[in-house]
């Protein structure tokens, strides 16, 4: 654990769900529709829409990977040229950390970490699933969000903030279910990148029929976080071959040098589509997205501004700096992104405990090479704590 001087606030903390976290309060009526498990050649597997889902190999997460063990995969070194298999090891069985919010509060201490934002880990990759059944998903993160305020709550003793889920494919549910949240003290709300599957057509989150939804957020002073998971964005690779059913951890050397973004995108569109000029004071935050996608959009938003200037209200390029803040992976170019955003934009996210984060959260402080001791506790405390202000 490194010496900070000062206790952390990690920006991408997460829980392992509990079998019963789809379950617990779903509408009986809406059961088949949105998830249930079942017995399956011995292994019990989680049913999304009546049809076995794969996002997570092992949705019950007992056993479960050691925190941290893939970090040289990620920072590119496999010099064995193990596969993804071997490299995961040994198996743990669930710790009672990963589920049990006290317990959680310890280790906490143990990190030396004040607080952290708390996302799902299987949570994020329902959405696509059921995405052509808006009703079913409607019900599903309903039932999903109560259940985190049983298990975790949204601002738990001001040190766990558990973030709700929010689809947007309905916006006046979406609406009820934001104000559901604010009233159990949410400071921050989850969601998915990409279009918004519409049932009148897929759209950009920018869409003015959103607008109440953002009114309220922005209203409200709280901040949307953009997390990763399961973006439809197959549809891609599957041009290249390479596709197929979405599953974590499951690579291909081509799928992983492949383009396509869909948090640019996303935050090209909350932009171009003039959300941020209706609503001056939203806050966005992208959760675990990484920070490769930033130089790039800023190019893009710079030379569209340039070319179509009548098309945005302010210079695209600042209202990135003035709304939107990144929290990188640990591998990125953080020198890069203090030059497009500055400090005071980027935020320090161990994503603890999955195998593709930090053994130790705040060892995140070494990868901050050229970062003065003032950016530096912007960057692992301050940023994050003054989004949930």
């Amino acid at each position: 654990m490194a010496d900070l001087g000062f206790r952390a606030f990690d920006a991408d903390h997460h829980y392992y769900e509990h079998e019963e976290a789809f379950t617990r309060h779903i509408d009986p009526r809406m059961k088949k529709r949105c998830m249930d498990w079942a017995l399956v050649n011995g292994r019990q597997r989680l049913l999304v829409g009546g049809k076995i889902n794969r996002f997570i190999p092992n949705p019950t997460f007992d056993p479960v990977a050691r925190p941290g063990i893939l970090d040289e995969y990620f920072r590119g070194r496999n010099p064995d040229a193990k596969d993804i298999r071997e490299l995961f090891g040994e198996l743990d069985p669930i710790q009672a950390e990963y589920r049990d919010r006290d317990a959680r509060i310890k280790l906490l201490d143990t990190q030396n970490l004040e607080g952290a934002y708390f996302f799902p880990t299987l949570g994020v990759g329902m959405e696509e699933s059921l995405k052509g059944d808006p009703e079913a998903c409607i019900a599903a993160f309903q039932a999903f969000n109560r259940w985190i305020d049983d298990d975790w709550g949204f601002a738990y003793q001001d040190r766990i903030y558990a973030a709700p889920y929010i689809c947007l494919m309905d916006e006046h549910a979406a609406v009820a279910e934001l104000e559901w949240a604010l009233e159990k003290g949410a400071r921050l709300v989850c969601m998915r990148a990409g279009p918004i599957a519409h049932p009148s057509g897929s759209c950009s989150p920018g869409d003015k029929r959103f607008d109440p939804f953002w009114a309220r957020v922005a209203e409200a002073g709280i901040t949307v976080t953009y997390h990763s998971g399961d973006a439809g964005y197959q549809k891609f690779a599957d041009q290249w071959g390479v596709g197929g059913e979405f599953q974590a951890f499951e690579y291909d050397s081509l799928q992983m040098c492949l383009s396509p973004a869909p948090i640019r995108d996303t935050m090209a569109a909350l932009i171009c589509h003039g959300v941020f000029e209706r609503h001056p004071q939203l806050r966005v935050a992208t959760i675990e997205s990484g920070s490769s996608w930033v130089g790039p959009l800023l190019s893009s938003l710079k030379k569209t501004y340039g070319q179509m200037p009548t098309s945005f209200g302010r210079d695209p390029v600042e209202q990135v700096r003035e709304h939107i803040w990144v929290s990188p992976y640990y591998e990125d170019d953080l020198s890069q992104l203090k030059t497009d955003i500055g400090a005071e934009h980027i935020l320090f996210g161990s994503d603890y405990p999955h195998a593709e984060g930090l053994a130790e959260p705040t060892e995140f402080i070494h990868d901050l090479v050229g970062y003065d001791d003032a950016e530096i506790r912007l960057v692992m405390r301050e940023n994050a704590l003054g989004l949930l202000r």
